[in-house]
């Protein structure tokens, strides 16, 4: 009988330090749901931080500080706007193609640049590719890569020589896919206006210092050509663009881990990136803790099989 008390003892201290684990667990929800819920509070007004970079139209405004070469270049979100897919460009082979040749089964890449720019540009180019190294997706393969140079005086030859030279510097694996899925393109003056007008893409040249004064980003497109994501800058996280080539294809590429970071993540316009929707993460925290606290429970029952029996003897 004496056995059989300290047995009992011993379970019940079992289930008494598993009953203080899941009050604690819970008073430890409730005080991070509290937490998120001030700073998510706090962080609700989202706005871009460069007067390059807008989520509306552009109109002239209060002078912001930048120098008078940027006065009027820019990035004005279009989102959901049609791209010209009849207009006319050529290939870095010289072959005349329509824009159109490069949707209608995968999410398009978008960049615009000029192939001798000295600087801006060439980072761009250097974003997209660390990027597309790190990413599961292959350029060609999961998506489609259009580079289209704004300078109505570059010809195919520049472009054919800058396509070797990036698709060179992707991983050996990803090249051949690459090298069929990423186009650089020229264009005369009139394409160019049609396509940075329909983008948003705001530039000019700088006769002071010789070249074209623009901002940077990269533009994600659906299969059917329509403007889905901006994203800014010269460095691209892979996730962004990750979720944003899931996104514009409709969910049709990426894994089931995917489908959950969408579920957390959402686009934020005034930033061109993905953040964190704070209260579907406490969700899925939440869910995935309950859940942790049952298996636990269940592995700690099933460790005690021999003090379950002589209790009940």
């Amino acid at each position: 009988m004496k056995a059989m008390r300290i047995v009992v003892s011993g379970q019940w201290t079992v289930r008494s330090i598993a009953a203080r684990l899941a009050v604690t667990t819970f008073l430890l929800l409730v005080t991070v749901h509290c937490s998120l819920l001030t700073a998510f509070g706090q962080f609700t007004q989202s706005q871009s931080n460069s007067p390059l970079y807008s989520a509306r139209p552009y109109a002239p405004r209060a002078p912001s500080g930048l120098p008078k070469a940027l006065t009027g270049v820019g990035i004005d979100q279009k989102l959901n706007e049609q791209l010209p897919l009849d207009l006319p460009l050529v290939d870095e082979n010289g072959k005349n193609v329509r824009l159109g040749d490069y949707f209608g089964k995968k999410p398009v890449v978008l960049s615009l640049v000029y192939y001798q720019c000295p600087m801006l540009c060439n980072q761009v180019l250097n974003g997209m590719v660390s990027a597309f190294k790190v990413m599961s997706f292959k350029p060609g393969a999961e998506f489609e890569v259009v580079t289209v140079s704004f300078d109505p005086r570059e010809t195919p030859a520049l472009a054919s020589a800058k396509k070797t030279t990036y698709v060179n510097y992707l991983p050996e694996a990803k090249r051949a896919s690459a090298n069929a899925g990423w186009h650089f393109l020229t264009a005369d003056e009139a394409s160019i206006k049609q396509l940075t007008d329909t983008v948003g893409f705001r530039y000019h040249w700088d006769d002071a210092t010789n070249q074209f004064a623009h901002a940077s980003g990269i533009f994600v497109s659906t299969p059917q050509g329509r403007l889905a994501r901006y994203l800014y800058g010269i460095e691209y996280a892979p996730r962004d663009l990750r979720l944003g080539l899931i996104e514009a294809a409709d969910n049709k590429i990426g894994s089931p881990v995917d489908q959950l970071l969408l579920y957390c993540y959402h686009y934020d316009p005034a930033t061109g990136k993905y953040g964190a929707r704070v209260m579907r993460l406490m969700q899925v925290g939440g869910v995935a803790t309950l859940l942790g606290v049952v298996v636990m429970l269940f592995a700690m029952r099933r460790r005690n099989p021999a003090a379950e029996l002589t209790a009940r003897t």
